[in-house]
């Protein structure tokens, strides 16, 4: 039984180890995968044959608030040289928080052959793993990509509406001071435009890197991510969850959580979050 395997999770093969990783880095079937907050990671050092996807750039329409649709996704494959067959493998930064970020997109658009390297750039380089600054390319290939999903992952403000009426549980990812009120952002980071403080009435504050070792990067156990879920906080598994953040990164890692580790088979992330809930108009926000 490998390390990952032995710590319990629903469906252990949603990651793999830097080790696999690093034998399998001339596999044909293998696309790796570096998306990251700082765009200036990638080109500084990444893992040998790694693509990269830009949360911004590569993920999102230039123009609306929204994803690239169909055609755009379709393109990102071709040009990273991924058919549809291919495992694509996902790591980056901050813990892997844009990792899973790029990851729940792909999901919108079916891709499941899809995996997130445990531990992210911070344990491949606390292991001395090697780097490289050569920018990685393939032969393009045909994909065919299917419409976005958006029914089963996502959720938009009018279902956190009724979510809320139902009184269904909401798990708010964010830091205990944007949680409060007291900020309307990150500590360090600027403010993202929301007019109000707060959150949804009812939410649970579980931060996104409660999930995460510290020293290292990877997740925590099945049994010690059940007792911040389930045992502090009472949700179950048989529970309708929504996670929100403040522009849905945060909380797409806190998705793939209860989604992948603990097997949780209805969670939607709410990329609108704070930057939307913080701006509406007579919604109700709690403090």
């Amino acid at each position: 039984m490998t390390e990952i395997a032995a710590r319990g999770y629903a469906n252990p093969d949603s990651l793999v180890s830097t080790e696999w990783v690093a034998q399998h880095l001339d596999d044909p079937a293998v696309r790796i995968i570096e998306s990251n907050e700082d765009p200036l990671l990638y080109s500084s050092g990444h893992i040998p044959g790694a693509v990269e996807v830009d949360w911004t750039r590569d993920l999102n329409d230039p123009i609306r608030r929204d994803y690239l649709g169909q055609e755009g996704f379709q393109a990102l494959m071709r040009r990273i040289g991924a058919a549809q067959d291919t495992l694509v493998v996902f790591y980056g930064d901050k813990n892997n928080w844009w990792a899973t970020y790029a990851f729940w997109v792909f999901q919108l658009f079916g891709h499941s052959n899809a995996k997130v390297m445990d531990g992210g750039r911070l344990k491949w380089q606390r292991e001395q793993r090697e780097l490289t600054r050569e920018i990685s390319s393939y032969a393009e290939t045909a994909y065919e990509a299917p419409p976005r999903d958006d029914s089963k992952i996502r959720a938009y403000r009018d279902a956190v509406l009724s979510h809320l009426e139902a009184r269904g549980p909401l798990v708010d990812v964010r830091s205990p001071e944007e949680y409060s009120g007291e900020r309307l952002h990150m500590p360090d980071y600027p403010n993202e435009g929301a007019l109000r403080g707060g959150h949804i009435p009812g939410a649970h504050s579980v931060p996104w890197a409660r999930a995460i070792n510290p020293v290292d990067g990877t997740f925590k156990t099945a049994e010690e991510l059940r007792s911040i879920y389930e045992g502090e906080k009472g949700l179950k598994a048989e529970d309708d969850v929504i996670a929100y953040c403040r522009i849905g990164e945060r909380s797409s890692h806190t998705w793939f959580v209860l989604t992948h580790l603990l097997g949780y088979p209805r969670v939607r992330n709410y990329d609108g979050s704070w930057t939307e809930w913080g701006n509406l108009v007579d919604v109700p926000v709690e403090r």
